[in-house]
């Protein structure tokens, strides 16, 4: 029978409706019963005692936010009676905890060898324009190319994007940042690089950031100086595809996976379900000498000591301290408020204050020590749990995990989406309604916990799946032909 409700945390002052429950029904918790006095939709939260004027909620344990008003014991508890807490720069203390996670047996994927070492998932042919003016060139090419997939290739796909000319600064640091490392990445069994010829992010300049490259897997295209630059696009890729084609998928052990780890339209049973089991799979997957890469910063805010605390050492704890910090200053800079989120299909799904919705975002992150804090745009270096910084926004965060190694990214969802990243993107349902309305979307369902899966069980069943992804399994959006990216934009458009 289904679970109707649950007290996540001994210490909190809330349950969660893991179905709608009416009005006057009798709630058995704690050897007490509680009589809800008003309908509470599922994911939302009731009060487990009286709560007085500003008193702090308890939800997981911590903090949530605040009361406006005095709220009697059975009622509904959202944002017509709660706020958050939160302020605006914070200082912080490092309290280390001890987090280590005890190595388990090897696990293998097949996948792609590159020839500089590095382990691809995907054996695909990407198009990536320098700058927005050929975006449709691109795309005009990677729909004519399609006919040349062939042997090993799983996809020719073209990444249109708006930027790379008329930026500055950091701002096209960035873009060039980005594009360089998806040529890099290792998913890609070849690359075309599409110029126009006159943009500030033109190839010669790219070829700086790109670094070495082979000259069988990357080429290069300046539309400018082609007479005939979709003839001479698939021209190349035609060369692409016949060095791609011919390599074949080798057992590769797990320690060489990298996992990006996202949530978008979050609903109240996020953070009870799907998170939760993203984070128990983080953990296996660390055990077994992988890593993982969890984002959006302003989704931390409200839970970042947890974050923090868990740091190895006190230096990677102060750039935690900067990542959060930064992000603060990136909003306040630009005269918004800090604390904006949830959004509106976060409030309608039963999330009330940032506080709850980063409690139940970072439970992405497993119990695993942070061993790397990361730069937009930066590329993982170390094994295990890392921090990266980057927005909330879905395509963005996406893209930037899998430009900075991501072979994969996991993305949890209570209310569904069906957009893609330049990686395989894993949707995971936090309920069983959206994963039965949306299975053209949803790939994933952690709402079997609700139907008593235990989660270590649930957590194995995720590891293998990834598995089988990773050895070539498609998802959802790439069955669909879904190829989506989107760069941060952080300065003036000239």
């Amino acid at each position: 029978m289904q679970q109707k409700f649950i007290k996540i945390h001994p210490a909190d002052k809330v349950a969660v409706a893991l179905c709608p429950l009416p009005a006057g029904s009798v709630i058995s918790i704690d050897h007490k019963n509680i009589t809800l006095t008003e309908d509470i939709p599922q994911g939302h939260k009731f009060v487990l005692e009286d709560l007085q004027e500003k008193e702090p909620v308890i939800k997981y344990g911590y903090p949530i936010g605040i009361t406006r008003e005095p709220v009697k014991k059975g009622a509904w508890l959202h944002v017509h009676n709660m706020k958050t807490a939160l302020g605006d720069l914070l200082s912080y203390t490092y309290e280390k905890q001890d987090t280590a996670i005890a190595p388990t047996e090897k696990r293998f994927f097949q996948g792609y060898r590159r020839p500089d070492g590095k382990a691809g998932v995907r054996n695909e042919i990407w198009i990536i324009p320098t700058v927005g003016c050929v975006n449709n060139v691109a795309s005009a090419i990677e729909k004519k190319a399609q006919s040349m997939i062939r042997g090993s290739i799983d996809a020719i796909a073209a990444f249109p994007h708006p930027y790379g000319c008329s930026q500055m600064g950091d701002d096209q640091e960035n873009t060039r940042r980005i594009l360089a490392d998806l040529i890099n990445h290792p998913n890609a069994g070849g690359v075309l690089v599409l110029g126009l010829g006159c943009e500030n992010t033109n190839i010669d300049e790219l070829k700086k950031y790109i670094g070495p490259y082979d000259e069988k897997r990357v080429k290069f295209l300046v539309s400018q100086e082609s007479d005939d630059e979709i003839s001479d696009a698939l021209d190349l890729i035609e060369k692409l595809v016949d060095y791609a084609g011919s390599i074949e998928r080798v057992p590769i052990s797990c320690n060489e996976l990298i996992i990006g780890m996202k949530c978008g339209g979050s609903d109240g049973l996020s953070g009870i379900t799907a998170n939760p089991t993203v984070g128990a799979f983080s953990d296996l997957l660390i055990s077994k000498g992988g890593t993982t890469i969890l984002t959006e910063v302003p989704e931390m805010f409200g839970a970042e000591t947890l974050l923090m605390n868990r740091c190895e050492n006190e230096a990677l704890f102060h750039k935690t301290v900067d990542l959060i910090n930064d992000f603060k200053n990136y909003f306040k800079s630009h005269g918004q408020t800090i604390y904006e989120n949830p959004s509106p299909g976060n409030k309608k799904g039963g999330i009330s204050t940032l506080e709850d919705k980063s409690m139940g975002c970072t439970q992405k992150s497993g119990s695993a020590p942070v061993r790397g804090v990361l730069s937009y745009g930066e590329c993982v270096k170390e094994k295990g749990l890392n921090l990266l910084s980057a927005p909330g926004n879905d395509l963005v965060a996406s893209t930037a995990l899998a430009a900075s190694g991501a072979h994969i990214v996991l993305f949890t969802t209570g209310r569904g989406t069906p957009f893609a990243c330049p990686v395989p993107t894993v949707k995971i349902s936090s309920n069983f309604a959206l994963y039965s309305k949306k299975g053209s979307w949803i790939d994933f369902n952690c709402g079997e916990l609700l139907e008593g899966t235990d989660l270590a069980a649930l957590r194995d069943k995720l590891f293998d799946y990834v598995i089988a992804v990773a050895s070539g399994e498609k998802v959802n959006s790439e069955k669909a032909g879904f190829h989506d990216m989107a760069i941060f934009k952080q300065g003036v458009t000239l």
